[in-house]
């Protein structure tokens, strides 16, 4: 991974929930009475089981304001059987015996007369599942007819039609078995073992499997397996773009900066052709396309400080541009494939000369070589990196002692603390340029909990701006450049689906325990080099304000199993083990 230069109409909602299938049962109710002068109060309520298995289901409600407008909402109804909450998104849901209450969270809590929230939920429950028939709107009753069509039940067959608004919703995601069993083979790593990481195709013979390991067939029959009748998701990494990688070493590709046609007929073809057979049609295949690609181009090109060489050439033969639209435009004609670009994160696009000139190339890739922005279903950020998903001790409008924290030695005039608040802009950002408005964010916390004992419980000092951010600040590296297997460093948030507006899923993309490059040189046969950052010893460059490099040592070659990162990983995770 490289760094950095240093100067909704459509919202997705819903958790991971085991076995879902996808469904659109449910109740309507409406009511309306008449006050002088007024709007008349009153209400509109859909309330749909989306996905059902044997002791749970999920649940989407959405109301609408028939009367006044209001600045906050609180729906009431009560179950007539057994079903109890368990999760909730997108409202304040909180249930006593039958009685449920759902309020408004931040930010939709104003409904205009006409206006509309969805919120949703996961339940347990036996026996039968009855559809609530009363419900009430901040006191107002809305009274109506109910659908009589049955719930889904776990042997209902899977939907037919086109994509899922977001397709972590009501899915289990794919456990890659390799990496389980290594995790599980770690002491203490069975905390772990079962959670669903990132499949890497990060070179051609990946596809049919490397040193006798599983290829992409054997990974999609095996998430065939894990599916069982409800519905799943599988995350592949799609990362073997000519000159990868351009200002790093590290991770470095087999493919030279000329050999487009190959990555194209030898790589991309032959992973669509294995995507389109009809036998995977009912998987959800997540791509992530080309990690560190696009951003090189904008910050360590000519006329950048931290221009290279390589990165020069890939700028001028259009390459990358090309492979991405290629990728997109080949993979994303798949029904059932679901393609996230990669964009970086904060601390390497967050900076104003470079947040939106990325957002242009990313807009310029997803139109290359056939593709459209239609097969473009989001991005994703953070993908291997350490910055934090939210800074809570600091926001950037702080001050201190009248100097601003953007003035900070950290933030370094970046606008943005963290994953989360990046994340949401650069989605506005990419609506506003013409993708799709219900684009969703991936955002990979596989390595940015930043927990164990240095993790910061209060704001720094107001001494100075310094102290106040270092102080407080839970990402604990040298600096934001700092990008190798990162000592201090901690398991993030599990992955889960629509933790936060605009946010898709919080991911393990990067499967934790594989290092991000060697420590010092290895002679291989896989095309990676050797990048000093990754060495321990090393006083830095630019691009990481020359600092040293943060690294843990005794690393091995990226992608190869480092025990003792897992362990440092496990140690530091935060939420806590």
């Amino acid at each position: 991974m490289s760094r950095t230069d240093t100067a909704p109409s459509r919202r997705r909602t819903a958790l991971l929930a085991a076995g879902a299938l996808i469904a659109a049962t449910g109740a309507t109710a409406t009511a309306m009475t008449t006050t002088a002068g007024a709007a008349a109060p009153g209400c509109k309520v859909e309330y749909k089981v989306t996905n059902q298995w044997d002791a749970g289901f999920g649940a989407n409600v959405t109301v609408t304001n028939t009367g006044d407008p209001v600045s906050s909402w609180n729906l009431e109804w009560s179950f007539a059987g057994n079903q109890r909450i368990s999760q909730g998104w997108n409202a304040a849901v909180s249930q006593t015996g039958a009685a449920v209450s759902a309020r408004n969270v931040s930010y939709n809590g104003t409904l205009a007369t006409g206006g509309s929230a969805s919120f949703g939920f996961n339940a347990a429950y036996s026996g039968t599942n009855a559809i609530p028939t009363s419900f009430k709107l901040n006191g107002i009753t809305c009274n109506g007819a109910t659908d009589p069509t049955d719930p889904p039940g776990p042997t209902d067959p899977p939907p037919t039609g086109g994509k899922v608004d977001n397709p972590y919703a009501g899915a289990k995601v794919y456990v890659n078995p390799e990496w389980s069993a290594k995790a599980a083979a770690e002491p203490g790593g069975s905390r772990i073992a079962n959670q669903p990481t990132g499949v890497w195709l990060d070179r051609i013979a990946a596809i049919e499997g490397v040193n006798g390991g599983m290829g992409l067939r054997d990974h999609l029959d095996e998430a065939l397996k894990q599916k069982g009748t409800g519905e799943l998701a599988i995350q592949l990494v799609i990362y073997n773009l000519p000159g990868r990688d351009c200002a790093a070493l590290a991770s470095n590709g087999e493919l030279g900066p000329t050999e487009i046609d190959k990555y194209k007929t030898q790589y991309i073809d032959p992973i669509a052709a294995i995507l389109a057979d009809p036998k995977y049609a009912g998987l959800r295949i997540v791509n992530t396309v080309e990690i560190d690609s696009l951003p090189n181009l904008v910050t360590n090109t000519t006329p950048r400080p931290t221009a290279t060489p390589n990165c020069d050439v890939m700028k001028a033969n259009g390459n990358y541009t090309k492979g991405v639209g290629y990728a997109l435009n080949k993979l994303g004609a798949v029904g059932n494939v679901y393609n996230y670009v990669d964009a970086g994160h904060h601390g390497w696009l967050g900076w104003d000369d470079n947040f939106g000139a990325s957002a242009e190339l990313f807009k310029q890739a997803a139109t290359a070589e056939g593709a459209t922005v239609s097969k473009v279903h989001g991005f994703i950020v953070n993908t291997a990196n350490y910055s934090a998903l939210k800074e809570e001790h600091f926001t950037i409008d702080d001050s201190v002692n009248g100097v601003s924290v953007r003035q900070s030695k950290w933030v370094d005039w970046n606008r943005y603390t963290d994953e989360l608040s990046y994340a949401q802009a650069m989605r506005a950002k990419l609506v506003s340029l013409g993708f799709d408005s219900g684009i969703g964010m991936l955002i990979d916390t596989s390595r940015n909990g930043w927990g164990g004992t240095a993790r910061p419980t209060a704001p720094g000092a107001k001494t100075t701006v310094d102290t106040y951010v270092n102080g407080g600040k839970y990402d604990r590296r040298i600096h934001l450049g700092n990008w190798c297997n990162q000592s201090g460093a901690g398991l993030g948030e599990r992955p889960k689906a629509a933790p936060a507006a605009g946010i898709d899923a919080y991911v393990w993309m990067k499967p934790p325990g594989e290092s991000d490059g060697a420590s010092k040189e290895i002679p291989n046969t896989e095309g990676k080099g050797f990048d000093r950052m990754c060495d321990p010893t090393y006083t830095g460059n630019p691009r990481n304000g020359n600092n040293l490099s943060g690294a843990l040592a005794d690393a091995p070659l990226s992608g190869h199993w480092f025990s003792a990162q897992f362990q440092e990983l496990m140690k530091n995770a935060y939420p806590a083990l």
